[in-house]
């Protein structure tokens, strides 16, 4: 077989393509991606994890005309290689190169240039206002991964997008809930049922009919959707999302494409704010990777075979880190805070010497500055 991978320029490119073809550019796509990190260094694990839910959303929306905003950015490898930037790939963050991040200035294609999370949701919220404001036609997607809901500012977003009553579309992508098999399978027959197009028209129809029934009617209605929010917190605690405004439906499978496809087509009809929850695996198609993805979050150049990283001297974060334990044995005032960033900000040791004084806030950034000083206020050094 020829290689796949070479002959998109575009998302256009993709529609032709049948499901074995889909799935083997999945395949080409993973390789090149693996490649290119070895050599440049990058995001592996969460790259790896996203290939079949960027393929399927490139599949299913017209982008550039509809938006796809990636949170953070740095898992938009493979959107970069459908989005006319694979033939330059090998270029990723060099200089003068394909940056590591969506960036307006390089692609009409990224709608909105980021680096942090927890900000796509906002992001996206207001290119799907100015959508509406300036009478443009077209869809808004926002992907945004678990790890970024530690973040308060998607929360922020979440409960102003789902006052939003147009078409909205919030992907998460969860690469840590599991869910048991029975209880899956129920999920996954319900989430469905609920995507089709048609059951929000008919659940209308029931309640109407429900309503105009004398005596009984409001209290068969009442006691069918109380059965139903209980049902749905049992099966996948989806009430949160919904009591923000959102329809929720998951989770599926986000290596599945062809289910993927089938619930995009289905979701993007709706006219009104949707969570879409799909489960991914980080370093999905790499053993190294998959093993252990925090390794392979963000790294530098590495050996394919063997999953080791080239030698290098001394980090700066490792000799911060070594310099706050030595401090920490003779200071029991000082505390150690991270946002999510504990091998980075090298804490590792720190964490383990001193489980007591360590925090990690998760991608929680203002708590965590004025959760430190609450610290010092207190008396201790954080």
């Amino acid at each position: 077989m020829g290689s796949l991978l070479d002959s998109i320029r575009s998302p256009q490119d993709l529609q032709g393509l049948s499901s074995a073809q889909l799935k083997q550019l999945c395949g080409e796509i993973r390789e090149k991606i693996i490649r290119t990190v070895a050599a440049n260094g990058g995001h592996l694990a969460s790259n790896l994890g996203v290939v079949e839910l960027t393929v399927a959303l490139h599949r299913v929306f017209n982008s550039p005309d509809d938006k796809i905003v990636w949170d953070v950015g740095h898992q938009s490898y493979t959107h970069k290689m459908l989005t006319g930037r694979g033939a330059r790939i090998s270029t990723l963050r060099t200089k003068g190169g394909l940056s590591g991040f969506p960036n307006r200035r390089e692609s009409p294609y990224d709608p909105f240039t980021s680096g942090h999370s927890s900000a796509s949701i906002s992001a996206a919220l207001g290119l799907a206002k100015a959508k509406e404001l300036s009478g443009e036609k077209g869809h808004v997607v926002a992907v945004i991964g678990d790890g970024a809901l530690t973040g308060g500012l998607a929360y922020e977003g979440l409960n102003n997008a789902g006052r939003f009553k147009k078409k909205f579309i919030v992907v998460l992508n969860d690469n840590k809930m599991s869910i048991s098999r029975n209880v899956g399978s129920m999920a996954r027959y319900l989430a469905r049922i609920r995507t089709e197009p048609s059951y929000f028209r008919i659940k209308g129809r029931v309640e109407g009919a429900l309503d105009h029934i004398p005596l009984i009617g409001a209290p068969l209605h009442h006691g069918l959707t109380s059965a139903k929010s209980l049902l749905k917190q049992i099966l996948y605690n989806s009430t949160f999302f919904e009591d923000m405004g959102f329809y929720y439906y998951g989770p599926f499978d986000g290596h599945d494409l062809d289910k993927l496809i089938e619930v995009f087509h289905n979701v993007k009809s709706i006219d009104h704010p949707v969570l879409l929850h799909v489960l991914t695996k980080k370093g999905k198609g790499y053993p190294f990777a998959e093993q252990n993805p925090g390794a392979f979050h963000g790294t530098s150049g590495f050996d394919v075979q063997t999953g080791k990283a080239a030698p290098s001297g001394q980090t700066f974060s490792g000799v911060f880190g070594d310099c706050l334990c030595r401090l920490a044995e003779s200071d029991g005032r000082i505390c150690a805070v991270t946002a999510a960033m504990k091998s980075g900000t090298g804490l590792v040791r720190f964490a383990q010497k001193f489980p007591k004084r360590f925090f990690d806030t998760g991608i929680a950034e203002e708590h965590a500055v004025t959760f430190c000083g609450g610290l010092a206020a207190g008396g201790m050094l954080p």
